[in-house]
């Protein structure tokens, strides 16, 4: 049915919601004398960091991102895991030969801290960061240049991801979209055509019934 899987990062793959969250958290309030609750900074999850900062009215973005990483990187790693299930997907997609690879909200730099050393790129052929499109999710660029890198079809694609950006950038490029649950804060508010409990389930769209 599909011979493209096209995988979200922060909240699919990795849970790092509570790195990302403490972290900004942090900067906020010992750079800018701002304290937010988690919950209210939660809107951040699933978009690139600049962006996040434009939106808090954060002056200096590159400057206030890049403290943002380094902090990140030195008090929270330690939080950051990759979800269960993931890895063994994986290797079983690449066994099936299909095309594999990720749309991140990370730019390249993040993507090379945060997700390379979990090993799980030796099973994903292709990466689209932030740095590689002008516009970023909800708007469909990200997964068009996607498309367009690897060859893939919209038509025989699905991506994976666990926010409303996630959907509607999958809506707009025409690729079906499949909802994460194990990462997904509001189930009930995000449209997709499949709703998955554990990542095993996506096996299930190699050989539909």
């Amino acid at each position: 049915m599909y011979s493209t899987f096209i995988f979200d990062v922060d909240g699919t793959l990795m849970n790092t919601e509570q790195a990302v969250l403490g972290s900004l958290q942090k900067l906020l309030k010992q750079n800018y004398g701002v304290e937010m609750s988690q919950q209210d900074l939660a809107f951040v999850l699933g978009i690139p960091g600049s962006v996040s900062l434009r939106q808090l009215g954060v002056d200096y973005i590159e400057v206030a991102n890049k403290k943002w990483n380094a902090l990140m990187q030195r008090e929270y790693r330690h939080m950051i895991h990759v979800y269960e299930g993931i890895q063994p997907l994986l290797v079983d997609l690449k066994e099936q030969s299909v095309v594999t690879g990720v749309v991140t909200s990370k730019t390249y730099q993040e993507f090379l801290d945060d997700f390379i050393p979990f090993g799980l790129v030796y099973d994903l052929t292709y990466a689209i960061c932030a740095d590689d499109t002008e516009l970023h999710k909800p708007h469909p660029e990200p997964l068009l240049k996607f498309l367009e890198m690897s060859g893939a079809k919209a038509e025989t694609s699905i991506y994976i991801g666990d926010t409303i950006y996630d959907s509607e950038c999958a809506r707009e490029a025409g690729v079906d979209f499949g909802l994460a649950l194990w990462g997904c804060r509001q189930p009930e508010a995000i449209p997709a055509k499949y709703k998955f409990e554990h990542p095993r389930d996506i096996l299930a769209l190699l050989n539909p019934q």
